[in-house]
């Protein structure tokens, strides 16, 4: 059975104006994401791959080549269309988590469905079951600064899985956690990854959390490498 990619990228090319020089990032990449991958990308600090990430997501435009979400060719839409389908189909985490500080763990789990307009109760209710697969019900009035380095990461994640994404892009997720905080988010990710049937890729520096991943990249001088 051929499956469609979540995420496919061709030929794709970043480029970046430094004063008068141009700065090529990202060389002609081809990439595709389909339903249950697991897909780490490695590479040096400044090798592009929050570039990719960026790209891959809608949220930078490419230079040249395409990239296109469910089939639908990001170019083509307008900026309203695109926020829309990424917030529909796209869930994000970086390493640092993003919260709100003033909002409870629940309200900041909450945001992207009340951002789709969902009733605020209904909202609400998700990002409790949310909270309670990532295991936090205990914590769902809790604002960020009660919270450990370890707990934010899995609010982050409970918002990133809310609206029950197609595909989850994680940048570093565990690049400011110990090894225990670090091994349990990934556990946690690949259990999501099995449960909702999600994909999911993450950048990271940490080659033990690559090996976990069904598929392994190296990005360097602008090629993206199967390893």
């Amino acid at each position: 059975m051929i499956m469609t990619p979540i995420i496919k990228c061709s030929s794709l090319t970043k480029t970046y104006q430094d004063g008068t020089e141009e700065v090529q990032v990202l060389k002609g990449i081809d990439f595709s994401l389909c339903a249950h991958d697991t897909v780490a990308i490695m590479g040096a600090s400044g090798s592009g791959k929050s570039s990719l990430m960026h790209l891959l997501a809608g949220i930078d435009s490419h230079t040249s080549g395409d990239v296109c979400l469910q089939s639908q060719s990001l170019s083509t839409l307008s900026d309203n269309d695109l926020a829309k389908i990424r917030n529909q189909s796209l869930g994000f985490i970086y390493q640092f988590h993003h919260l709100l500080p003033e909002m409870t763990a629940v309200e900041n789990v909450a945001m992207p469905l009340l951002i789709a307009k969902v009733a605020y109760q209904k909202a609400i209710q998700k990002a409790k079951e949310a909270l309670d697969v990532v295991g936090l019900s205990h914590r769902v009035h809790h604002k960020p600064s009660t919270l450990s380095g370890g707990e934010r990461q899995r609010v982050a994640i409970a918002r990133s899985v809310v609206h029950q994404p197609l595909a989850v892009l994680a940048d570093e997720p565990t690049g400011n956690l110990d090894r225990q905080s670090a091994d349990s988010i990934v556990e946690l990710l690949l259990s999501l990854n099995q449960q909702l049937g999600m994909a999911l890729v993450i950048v990271t520096h940490d080659h033990m959390i690559a090996e976990r991943m069904s598929k392994r990249y190296h990005l360097e001088n602008g090629v993206l490498q199967s390893v």
